[in-house]
């Protein structure tokens, strides 16, 4: 097999790796998206602490208070990192397909590695692929 041959072999290759990825990351993001509901669990019972009077009396309800406000802020955090992960899976998603933003995507798939397990899966495999010479040119071919 000739040296061009090769190279086309492999950039198909990249090619449909890049694809996948890109198909794996709208998958993810979606999931992630979906996942925000567990944590906005917590944001009803905060709400419901903060709102409602206990229909007993309660020793100190400052108390019942602070562990609404607690449950409250704690899952808002988590829900907007969660939404905020899934958006930034998405752009990084349409990214690949386009092969634009490299370090973002890099970026990216280093903090998804985070989240286990499919994160973590999609992360390393896209900073397998993406670390690649090959792909590196067709990035650089793109812009």
């Amino acid at each position: 097999m000739s040296e061009s041959a090769e190279t086309d072999v492999v950039n198909d290759n990249d090619v449909n790796h890049l694809r996948l990825l890109s198909i794996f990351h709208y998958v993810v993001a979606a999931l992630m998206g979906m996942f925000t509901c567990f944590p906005g669990i917590y944001v009803v019972m905060g709400t419901v602490f903060l709102t409602n009077p206990p229909q007993q009396p309660v020793q100190n309800p400052e108390e019942l208070k602070m562990i609404g406000g607690f449950f409250l802020a704690f899952g808002l955090l988590f829900v907007v990192i969660q939404l905020a992960l899934a958006i930034a899976l998405f752009v990084a998603g349409k990214s690949i397909s386009t092969r634009r933003r490299y370090t973002y995507c890099m970026i990216v798939a280093a903090i998804s590695c985070l989240f286990f397990p499919f994160g973590t899966a999609l992360g390393v495999c896209t900073l397998i692929v993406l670390s690649r010479a090959s792909v590196k040119k067709l990035y650089e071919l793109a812009n």
